[in-house]
């Protein structure tokens, strides 16, 4: 079952550059019963190890823009330093964590919300964009403490702001957010790991199906429609987000 779920996840990864943290966290949680500091922990040193095999492709096939990878990290790696360290000492002083089922849920279910509403609009209100670095940049310090916080952000929220604020096209802004998410979640999951925040021996069964998910997806990428998979993927992820918050409040 983990291999599986390894692979499935590696591969949507590489066909759409999101869904490390955003799904493995939740789906940890709600089905395989992990507690949330662990799947957090685990869920970004998943992430880091596909993005190792997925990004020296993106680099390869230069869809990899270094100066906006470069303006991206200058606030992203405060970010996700700053969201580790809050989450240690939130689980340390308080016990209960239900709220931070809460908190995961609502992480999920809005930038998945956000990705269906754009998948739905005019193509006309989707057209030229401008290139705002500053903006970009002041974006990525709160998606980078999420990513520390919840494992989740990098892909999802990483891509909106790629898609509103830099004329890259498509293939660009699906390897400029992967390579942007593998930096946050080495940094991430090193603390996690310094923490004991992760499952070892689940980490390592995900790991190996997620490599080989990785490769096919790559294989896959050109063939499958990826706006098609990225509507689908977030209809799934809105419900699993929705799904935490209920868990949280029943």
């Amino acid at each position: 079952m983990e291999l599986l779920l390894g692979f499935v996840i590696g591969a949507l990864i590489a066909m759409t550059g999101v869904g490390a943290g955003t799904i493995v966290a939740p789906l940890l949680i709600l089905f395989l019963k992990v507690p949330v500091d662990a799947a957090v922990g685990t869920a970004l040193a998943y992430s880091a190890a596909v993005k190792l095999v997925i990004v020296p492709i993106q680099i390869a096939r230069r869809q990899v823009i270094w100066r906006t990878l470069a303006v991206m990290l200058s606030t992203g790696i405060p970010g996700v330093i700053l969201g580790s360290i809050i989450f240690r000492r939130v689980v340390r002083n308080h016990g209960n964590t239900l709220w931070l089922y809460l908190a995961l849920g609502a992480m999920i279910a809005i930038p998945s919300a956000w990705h269906i509403y754009r998948h739905f609009r005019p193509a006309a209100l989707r057209a030229s964009r401008p290139s705002r670095p500053g903006w970009l940049a002041a974006a990525m310090l709160p998606v980078g403490a999420e990513v520390g916080f919840s494992s989740s952000g990098a892909g999802a929220l990483g891509t909106i702001a790629l898609l509103g604020l830099t004329p890259l096209e498509p293939l660009q802004i699906v390897g400029t957010d992967l390579a942007f998410g593998l930096c946050l979640s080495l940094i991430g999951g090193t603390m996690h790991l310094r923490n004991s925040g992760i499952d070892n021996h689940l980490l390592f069964n995900l790991i190996v199906g997620g490599i080989l998910g990785a490769l096919a997806g790559v294989a896959l990428a050109s063939r499958i429609p990826a706006r098609a998979m990225r509507l689908a993927l977030s209809l799934w992820l809105f419900t699993m987000g929705i799904q935490l918050c209920c868990e949280a409040l029943l």
